[in-house]
């Protein structure tokens, strides 16, 4: 086991070094292809993204993907550290992308390594993916078409190594107010700040009433306003965003039309609704095998891959989603072994 561990801290101090921010992670995916070649994994790659199969693949049996990303997003201002200069500490390993999601893609990989030689009663697929935190058409939607089918995957997000069994899903709105320019100082235009004045009010109060065990309520949030440009000039156009998080009760495009229909004054349009929220059953032979070790599940309010899969999934990696997009992001070593220890265990013997 700690060979494994070794080659996992040493993946991940090379993909730190290696800038891999959305859409930009070349360099990152040539340095997992050289790794997954050194270990003698024949691979798949499609843009950025690479999947590896087990060489005893049998169509006659189900499959089970391990996933994690390779994407990172930008380095927050208030690093106090160099982002890209993996660092070790004792236990402990900072660098951009080390706990999202570079902790969850090195040790599901050791972890596939290491069932390669196990009696399994299913094929293995791993598989990194691309674009993750910009839900990017390049990333997992490019390389699913590719695939074998699979019949459940693990992502390998940070959760603290407790299985997510249901996360919320993701609309971006973009509103619009409408008004007429004007000089400020006269009686003049259309001001299109007051305008939207009314709706920006009803999408801050407004609750949804339907409230998931796991997920909790649907929420939006209104997160960018922007409007006139210089002090003696009435606005005649404002723009703010929305961003809905959404539970299993509520499907986007039944959510975007409703929320229209509430608007007096603004017009919305959607950037997207493929992004759902998506969940497995707890009578499912994964999740009652995490319950038999003890594990708790639990409703994340981020998104990830998981929302892009059409087959059923849970999230279950190390580290805490709390480190993540956050300044001298870091792992623990321990969290990776123990995530290791963990995927292993749970595949073991595991049957669908």
């Amino acid at each position: 086991m700690q060979q494994y561990v070794n080659d996992a801290v040493e993946l991940l101090c090379q993909l730190i070094a290696t800038p891999s921010v959305s859409r930009d992670e070349g360099r990152a995916a040539d340095a997992m292809a050289s790794h997954l070649q050194r270990w003698g994994l024949p691979f798949g790659r499609e843009g950025n993204n690479l999947w590896v199969g087990c060489p005893d693949w049998d169509n006659n049996r189900p499959t089970v993907m391990l996933n994690a990303h390779i994407d990172t997003v930008k380095p927050v201002a208030t690093w106090t550290r160099d982002p890209f200069q993996p660092t070790i500490e004792g236990d402990t390993l900072y660098g951009l992308g080390a706990n999202d999601c570079g902790g969850g893609l090195v040790a599901t990989l050791q972890a596939y390594r290491i069932l390669l030689d196990r009696p399994r009663a299913y094929n293995l697929l791993w598989v990194c993916s691309a674009e993750e935190e910009v839900s990017g058409k390049d990333g997992f939607s490019r390389v699913l078409p590719l695939l074998p089918p699979v019949s459940v995957a693990i992502v390998g997000e940070p959760t603290g190594l407790q299985p997510a069994t249901a996360e919320k899903g993701l609309m971006v709105i973009d509103g619009y107010a409408y008004g007429r320019s004007g000089h400020a100082a006269r009686n003049e235009g259309l001001n299109a700040i007051y305008e939207a004045l009314d709706d920006l009010v009803w999408l801050r109060d407004y609750r949804f009433r339907k409230e998931s065990p796991l997920l909790g309520p649907t929420k939006m949030t209104v997160t960018v306003v922007e409007s006139g440009t210089q002090h003696n000039v009435v606005p005649d156009r404002l723009h703010f965003v929305i961003d809905v998080r959404t539970n299993e009760y509520y499907q986007n495009e039944y959510l975007f039309e409703f929320l229209k229909k509430h608007m007096k004054k603004c017009e919305l349009k959607a950037r997207s609704f493929r992004l759902h929220s998506s969940g497995i059953s707890d009578e499912h032979p994964l999740v009652q095998r995490c319950l038999q070790m003890g594990m708790t599940p639990f409703g994340s309010p981020t998104l990830s891959d998981q929302a892009l899969m059409p087959f059923p999934s849970l999230k279950l990696g190390p580290g805490e989603s709390c480190r993540s997009h956050s300044a001298d992001e870091f792992i623990r070593i321990s969290e990776i072994r123990q995530a290791v220890e963990t995927y292993v265990a749970l595949l073991e013997n595991f049957t669908l």
